[in-house]
């Protein structure tokens, strides 16, 4: 989505290290917002993946009438590929990291980004839960390392989580929020820093209940997805849980919680079902078989299906914001 006040930018150039799924579509976001983006990956080969898949990319949304063939080209135009990390972040004001999801090998990067990196330069890790406090444990810098929290695929969806470590300035938190605005994404700003943020937290919260329904024998799991794909699924992108409570009376949610909290699952272990399931080495589509039996044909109309509905929310979020 192009954002119309590209114009009153503060940031012009960013680097994005990774380009993987996470690491290409934000690329595409920038570099459609009128960022020069310098993009790197250790592998030659998965930058050029990830090169192709934002051509790709783009060509949906050519296709889907989002975007223009001159838009898509200025966005492929805004994107150098880079194949040393000293090169990618030459110039640029703040680098967005999307590698590996281990602490250690970030705090390795993010120490030779704190060495060659001016002091000004943002160091922002796009990780959906490490602590951003540990991330920056060995910098000389730490007062500069954030969390910016792109929720998957960061082209279409529109939320980024953005996490202070224990030292992150309140500046730096400022600036980042409103890069997030810049690229035409919806920040959400946390106070302090917790395990898994604020979506991953409710995201697994609910998983939980939903597999324990199924362990319990109460519902079969394609019942259990029903029940939020036609129930209160369809009302959560208008309106959060609190927001639910408040619109429903807070003090019938407060008469349903007093009873219904104790017989919720409160288990501090990963499901065992889950664990049956991947102990026989099913790990859902990349294998075939999960909680579900996975076929192309059912992969492709469900990935189809999703995309489409984001499509969807993202002419949405369009008229919202010409309202």
């Amino acid at each position: 989505m192009v954002n119309k006040n590209k114009k009153n930018m503060n940031i012009k150039k960013i680097a994005v290290l990774g380009a993987g799924t996470m690491g290409h579509g934000i690329a595409q976001l920038c570099a459609d917002s009128g960022l020069k983006v310098n993009f790197f990956d250790i592998s030659k080969d998965n930058l050029k993946k990830g090169h192709e898949s934002i051509k790709k990319n783009l060509s949906i949304l050519e296709s889907k009438g989002q975007i223009t063939k001159d838009q898509a080209d200025n966005t492929m135009g805004n994107i150098k590929l880079q194949e040393k990390l000293e090169d990618a972040v030459k110039g640029v004001e703040l680098v967005i990291e999307c590698i590996v999801e281990n602490l250690e090998i970030k705090q390795k990067v993010y120490e030779e980004l704190d060495s060659i990196c001016d002091e000004s330069v943002i160091l922002a890790s796009n990780t959906s839960g490490l602590s951003p406090t540990a991330i920056a444990k060995n910098l000389k810098h730490p007062e500069r390392m954030v969390v910016a929290h792109f929720w998957c695929p960061p082209e279409l969806i529109p939320l980024v989580e953005v996490v202070p470590g224990e030292k992150t300035s309140p500046e730096i938190v400022d600036k980042t929020v409103d890069w997030v605005k810049q690229i035409g994404k919806e920040p959400v700003r946390m106070k302090k820093e917790c395990l898994g943020f604020i979506g991953n937290r409710m995201q697994y919260a609910l998983l939980r209940e939903a597999i324990y329904i199924v362990e319990q024998g109460w519902a079969d799991v394609e019942e259990v997805d029903k029940a939020v794909e036609y129930g209160f699924g369809r009302r959560l992108p208008a309106t959060g849980p609190i927001k639910t409570a408040d619109l429903g009376g807070a003090d019938v949610f407060y008469s349903i919680s007093s009873y219904l909290f104790k017989d919720l699952c409160d288990s501090k272990k990963p499901s065992p079902v889950m664990k049956e399931i991947i102990d026989n080495n099913n790990y859902g589509v990349k294998t075939g078989k999960g909680f579900y039996d996975w076929n192309d044909e059912k992969i492709h109309n469900t990935e189809a299906l999703r995309r489409e509905l984001l499509f969807y929310f993202l002419n949405e979020d369009k008229k919202l914001l010409n309202k």
